[in-house]
């Protein structure tokens, strides 16, 4: 899910950015252009760590342009989803198909055909709403549920997953009002 993983970046710089804070400057760039990335191979950038200035290495110059690209080495926190692995996410959307649910950026699509039997006609459009037949189970926008990722696809910058609810242990885990449930709990 979440890990540390030391990455390299390519930095296109213009020469108004060259002065006595070139380093700071090439730091600052790389964390605005891959915080929030979707990397094919490892996931999401959460947050640059570290960019050690001397992991910087010394730049090359365009002699058509006169930018100069800097590599530079940084230790970053990235967010990758596993096949059959198990989260805990929002729910953000309830349509007649299903439910989306985000966990940081990731966005996880559980189809009605990986809910619970109990659910599969229960969409109350009136709420946006899924409710189970016996009426104690309500997934809606705002609450939490736990789902199991069945798969993943990298586009475009973009990870999207598909879930499901159809499992043990899995479900409604927050009815998103806040209240703690201490019924189960006695």
């Amino acid at each position: 899910m979440f890990y540390v993983k030391t990455l390299e970046h390519e930095i296109v710089l213009e020469p108004i950015h060259f002065g006595p804070k070139l380093k700071a400057t090439i730091i600052r760039l790389l964390k605005e252009e891959v915080e929030g990335l979707a990397l094919v191979n490892y996931g999401y950038v959460v947050n640059v760590i570290e960019v050690p200035e001397d992991k910087i290495r010394s730049g090359i110059i365009e002699y058509d342009t006169g930018n100069v690209v800097f590599y530079a080495k940084y230790t970053a926190l990235l967010l990758r989803p596993f096949i059959n692995e198990v989260l805990d996410a929002t729910v953000s959307q309830c349509n007649q198909l299903g439910f989306f649910a985000f966990v940081g950026p990731l966005r996880i699509f559980v189809s009605k055909h990986s809910m619970p039997e109990d659910m599969f006609n229960g969409f109350d459009a009136e709420r946006d709403a899924w409710v189970s037949d016996d009426k104690e189970v309500e997934i809606l926008m705002g609450c939490g549920v736990r789902l199991k990722i069945k798969g993943r696809t990298v586009e475009q910058g973009n990870i999207t997953a598909i879930g499901t609810i159809k499992d043990n242990y899995l479900g409604l885990i927050d009815d998103g009002s806040g209240e703690a449930d201490t019924t189960d709990m006695m």
